[in-house]
């Protein structure tokens, strides 16, 4: 199903994997709020709500450009109805901003540690909550967080307890909301990588361009995204998806174009269960604890 015509609404879609949904979405004509903090340019992350704006409607979509926190909550229902009021309703939404801080607990700052579950579990909530009224009015609606299975073992957390907790708590609202919405027609689910991605975050925080390098584009989250909002929002709900999984099922044989290099291994993104294989041909290590 194509998505021309349907407006998403994307948190965090001015660079990275948010963008790349973004592009991919708006090659099929679709409409792209982008709500996001960054109205002029960082001295280290590449890209604009505007400068995405623009990619958009270059690639084919209708670009909306909003600035916004998504911890404040009049802003985010500023935004939302905006998006509706302008595209006549709103059909997707991706909650993609994220927080993140790799420290243990001694090292965590309490104000890295807020910061985290603001974005991260809070902020997912609370888009969510406000884009309820509309996304019921739609044909198809969907609500994706790009966060993990919810795989409660310790070495997800012993390295970094305050992040994991943000992210799991992203994936503790598609758990619930997926139930409590399904009498309503409105599918929420969860997307995330096998591999890590190459975005700047990944770069600056992980390790520099060596793991880059053993990275995957966001081309692969892109993908599978817009193939999960074509499904029928009735009865594909709740589920908690591996990129390379899911789009192994939906006939995709062939991974090796969404490598940033061509060969050498793969890095082993986190939060990965170890009960989720990856596809034939793919091989990926298992992410051990630090």
């Amino acid at each position: 199903m194509s998505l021309k015509g349907k407006t998403l609404f994307i948190t965090g879609a001015s660079r990275g994997i948010g963008l790349a949904i973004a592009l991919r979405a708006a090659r099929d004509g679709a409409n792209i709020a982008i709500a996001a903090k960054t109205e002029t340019p960082h001295p280290k992350l590449p890209g604009t709500i505007h400068t995405a704006a623009a990619e958009i409607e270059a690639a084919g979509g209708r670009a909306l450009a909003l600035v916004v926190d998504v911890r404040a909550e009049a802003a985010v229902k500023d935004a939302i109805d905006r998006t509706a009021t302008h595209f006549g309703g709103i059909d997707i939404v991706v909650n993609n901003a994220s927080a993140i801080s790799l420290t243990r607990v001694a090292d965590t700052d309490m104000r890295r540690f807020d910061l985290m579950h603001q974005v991260n579990t809070r902020g997912t909530f609370l888009v969510s909550k406000c884009a309820i009224p509309h996304l019921a009015k739609a044909a198809n609606p969907h609500i994706l967080m790009m966060s993990p299975p919810l795989d409660m073992a310790e070495k997800w957390f012993a390295p970094h307890t305050a992040y994991t907790m943000a992210k799991f708590g992203m994936s503790m609202v598609v758990l619930g909301l997926a139930g409590e919405l399904r009498p309503q027609g409105i599918a929420v689910n969860a997307l995330w990588p096998r591999t890590t991605i190459a975005t700047a975050a990944i770069r600056n925080l992980l390790g520099g361009e060596e793991i880059m390098r053993r990275s995957r584009r966001p081309d692969i989250l892109a993908e599978a995204a817009c193939r999960i909002f074509a499904k029928p929002a009735k009865s594909f709900s709740g589920q908690f998806l591996i990129d390379d999984t899911f789009l192994a099922g939906e006939g995709v044989a062939d991974f090796a174009p969404y490598r940033v290099t061509p060969d050498g291994p793969l890095a082993p993104d986190f939060f990965v269960p170890d009960h989720i294989e990856a596809p034939p041909g793919v091989t990926v290590p298992p992410r051990e604890a630090r």
